[in-house]
């Protein structure tokens, strides 16, 4: 059965429903990972969908940015970008897209239902977001007038909670945004993987679906060489755009740790800093 959470949902509310937590576990890793307690308890799901870059020239008047004002340049393509885009960038923009919950919700093929003037629609999340191209202005396919008034996740997601994991990489350990991300989900079957879904976040404009890690393992072992092997592939396109060829392989390591994690199962309680590669568990329970 599918998961429907509307729009005005708050990030806490969903994250702590045990029904929700037990279906989607990396949903709410990744929820329990972002912000602090304070804003998970204000922030809603529509909010999280749309909230916009942390690039700091975007946010300084003073500064360049094409996607806070069209064909003025980019002040990150010759400024500090150790944090900026590594897949899907343009020379119009580098930023990445911050959000935590948004990348298992890729990973596991979520809906957004919108509505408008012209009535209702609905969108799969990873074609939610747009990559900057000439336009970085345009951030989303919302048009003109439209709201997102629901999220839904397909019944078949559940069909990975066993072994479904969110890892996040940050600078601080809590109330950072990701350098970089991974949402790994996996069914196994007979000791080999029957199917893979891969996201990553902090490196493009958008959660990154890496659907060639996916293929890739297809029949597969669930052992460190495949995981290797994986990562290779989910970041075969990746290239810097500017300082920041560390998180090419950074991401490379992280992909492979959460696959990791995820194949040894879904833990029956939150590590006591979720998302993190620093927390042991046990942690908080999942979820009483």
């Amino acid at each position: 059965m599918a998961e429907c959470a509307s729009a005005r949902a708050r990030n806490a509310d969903l994250a702590y429903d045990p029904t929700f937590a037990k279906r989607f576990p990396a949903v709410a890793e990744a929820l329990l990972s972002g912000a602090s307690g304070q804003l998970r308890n204000a922030a809603t799901v529509g909010g999280n969908l749309l909230q916009r870059t942390r690039c700091a020239y975007f946010y300084d008047p003073a500064s360049v940015c094409n996607k806070r004002q069209p064909s003025a340049g980019c002040g990150a393509r010759g400024g500090e970008n150790r944090l900026h885009a590594v897949l899907g960038w343009s020379e119009s923009c580098i930023a990445t897209h911050p959000s935590d919950f948004c990348v298992p919700l890729a990973a596991l093929d979520a809906v957004v239902e919108i509505e408008g003037q012209a009535g209702r629609r609905e969108v799969a999340l990873e074609e939610f977001h747009l990559l900057p191209g000439t336009t970085p202005e345009h951030e989303s396919v919302l048009a003109p007038g439209e709201l997102v008034v629901a999220l839904r996740l397909p019944g078949a997601a559940a069909r990975f909670a066993a072994h479904a994991r969110y890892l996040k990489l940050r600078e601080r350990t809590s109330y950072a945004f990701a350098v970089v991300s991974a949402a790994a989900c996996l069914r196994i079957e007979d000791g080999v993987i029957a199917e893979t879904r891969l996201a990553l976040g902090g490196v493009a404009a958008k959660p990154w679906r890496a659907r060639a890690a996916e293929a890739a393992l297809a029949g597969a072992r669930p052992i460190s060489e495949s995981f290797r092997c994986a990562a290779g592939a989910a970041l075969a396109e990746a290239r810097p755009s500017g300082d920041n060829a560390f998180k090419i392989e950074l991401a490379r390591r992280i992909v492979a740790r959460a696959l990791a994690l995820a194949a040894a199962g879904t833990p029956e309680r939150v590590p006591a800093l979720p998302g993190s590669p620093f927390a042991p568990i046990p942690g908080g329970a999942l979820h009483d």
